[in-house]
């Protein structure tokens, strides 16, 4: 197979893939180039893969690899580079969706999480607050948590990542329209 016909059927593939690891398109775009530069040098080899689309994730798999080494040896990190800077302030936008839902809650529950989720109290400092033991408030924390998921779950159908986090959301009645 020709080195251009191997490119033009993978490129996209390849680019979202790279997409889903990298947060700035145009290391995306550099990791793409490196990507067809080394495949560029086997085909004028002639050692072609047998598997060229399992090569081809493997390189680009420790493409993405070298990018975060390179990128951890450097001494100066721009925040904008980060991708859990973009969360906090989802998760801090997301908070003002939770609130209705935490306030339909006992008010036991409600105090609970808006004290410990929401203005991030540790849970130690809760309990001796409160004069109870540390698994005792661990266990409300964890009853509370269950209640709000049931509320979440009787209003919106979640849609969540890879690893847990939401993403999108869709009421499930009308009437249900926290944010």
């Amino acid at each position: 197979m020709e080195l251009e016909a191997v490119w033009n059927a993978y490129k996209k593939s390849l680019q979202q893939f790279l997409r889903t690891k990298i947060s700035n398109d145009s290391d995306v775009e550099d990791l793409l180039q490196e990507i067809l530069l080394k495949t560029h040098v086997e085909f004028g080899k002639g050692q072609q893969p047998t598997n060229i689309r399992a090569w081809l994730y493997k390189v680009a798999r420790n493409a993405v690899i070298d990018h975060y080494r390179k990128a951890g040896r450097g001494k100066d990190i721009d925040p904008s580079d980060l991708w859990y800077e973009e969360e906090s302030d989802k998760e801090h936008i997301f908070a003002h969706c939770l609130l209705p839902f935490i306030d339909a809650l006992p008010d036991k529950s409600a105090t609970l999480l808006k004290e410990i989720d929401i203005q991030r109290k540790s849970q130690k400092e809760m309990a001796a607050s409160l004069g109870i033991s540390y698994s005792t408030l661990k266990s409300q924390v964890q009853i509370a948590r269950k209640e709000l998921h049931g509320l979440f779950d009787e209003c919106c159908a979640l849609s969540l990542d890879g690893r847990g986090n939401i993403i999108d959301y869709h009421p499930r009645k009308d009437q249900c329209n926290p944010c």
